[in-house]
C-alpha cells in the first residue's frame, strides 16, 4: 500500500524537491501552498501526514495545526520552519505535532524522520490505549477513568490523544518503578526496548503539561538522571536519583524547554 503525504508550503521548489525525493522510496505526495484549504482537503483526500510549514500566507502552520488538534484530528504532522527560535519549536510540539525540522534540511533527513513517525504511530499496539473494566484510579487531586480513557480532576476534565493515554496508564501500571526511554517505547509500541529514542521525552513533556503544576519542577513523573522515567501517584515521595529538569532533548536534538 502506498504511504500518502500532503504537503502544504508556499515554497514552489521545496514543494517539488521533497515531491520528487521521497517519490523515489514509494511515497507519493500531494500539495498545498497554503493552509486554507487543507481541512477540506483532508476530508475527502485523508492522507498518511502531513507535512506543514509554519510561515505561510494567510492561516499559518501553527495556527493550521491548533484548529486540527482542536477538532480531535489526531492525524500524523510534521512541521517545518526556516525559524530557528526554540519557541517555535515548543509551539508546535506543545499543539501535537509529531516532530519539527529546521529548514535547510537533508531530504534524506525528511525522509528518516517520516518514517520513524509513521511507524510509532502504526506501531501503538490495540491493548495500549484499550478501554478496560477496572475501577478509576486517584492520584494526587486526579481521577483517570479507564473504561471511559477520561482523565479529570473535581472541576474541570482533560481531553487526552490516544497516546497520552497510553503514555499515563503505563506510568499508573508501574508506580514508583524507574522505566528507561526504551522500556517506555516498548511498553507503549510494542517494539524494541533496547534502541533509545530520544523522542519519547516529547511524550513525557506534553504529559506533564497535563499533570502537572509546574512542569519545570514535576512531582508526578519525576525524572531520573541517566536512566528515564518513575511516576509518583502521591507527587510528594521523591523517587531515588530524581532531578528537576528545566529542558529535554527530543529526537535528533531537539531541544525542547520546559521553563
Amino acid at each position: 500500500m502506498t504511504t500518502q503525504i500532503l504537503l502544504v508550503d508556499d515554497d514552489f521548489e521545496l514543494r517539488e524537491l521533497v515531491r520528487e525525493y521521497l517519490g523515489r522510496y514509494g511515497i507519493e505526495v500531494s500539495v498545498l501552498h497554503d493552509a486554507n484549504r487543507l481541512e477540506k482537503t483532508i476530508k475527502h483526500e485523508r492522507p498518511d501526514m502531513i507535512i506543514l510549514d509554519v510561515s505561510m500566507p494567510g492561516i499559518d502552520g501553527l495556527t493550521a495545526l491548533r484548529r486540527l488538534r482542536g477538532s480531535g484530528d489526531d492525524i500524523p504532522v510534521i512541521m517545518l520552519s526556516a525559524r530557528a527560535e526554540d519557541v517555535d519549536r515548543i509551539a508546535g510540539l506543545d499543539l501535537g505535532a509529531d516532530d519539527y525540522i529546521g529548514k535547510p534540511f537533508n531530504p534524506r533527513e525528511l525522509l528518516a524522520r517520516v518514517w520513524s513517525v509513521l511507524r510509532c504511530r502504526s506501531a501503538l499496539p490495540p491493548s495500549a490505549a484499550a478501554p478496560e473494566q477496572r475501577k478509576p484510579f486517584v492520584f494526587g487531586r486526579f481521577v483517570l477513568d479507564f473504561q471511559s480513557r477520561t482523565l479529570s480532576t473535581e472541576h474541570q476534565a482533560f481531553r487526552m490523544t490516544i497516546r497520552e493515554f497510553a503514555l499515563l496508564k503505563i506510568f499508573v501500571d508501574h508506580p514508583m518503578l524507574t522505566l528507561t526511554r526504551g522500556r517506555l517505547i516498548g511498553l507503549l509500541h510494542g517494539l524494541d526496548g533496547d534502541h533509545a529514542d530520544r523522542g519519547i521525552d516529547v511524550q513525557v513533556w506534553r504529559l506533564r503539561k497535563i499533570l502537572e503544576s509546574n512542569s519545570s519542577s514535576p512531582r508526578l513523573i519525576q525524572t531520573v538522571r541517566g536512566r528515564g522515567y518513575v511516576f509518583v501517584p502521591d507527587g510528594e515521595q521523591r523517587a531515588p536519583a530524581a532531578v528537576q529538569t528545566s529542558k529535554m532533548i527530543a529526537e535528533d536534538g531537539v531541544k525542547v524547554i520546559a521553563r
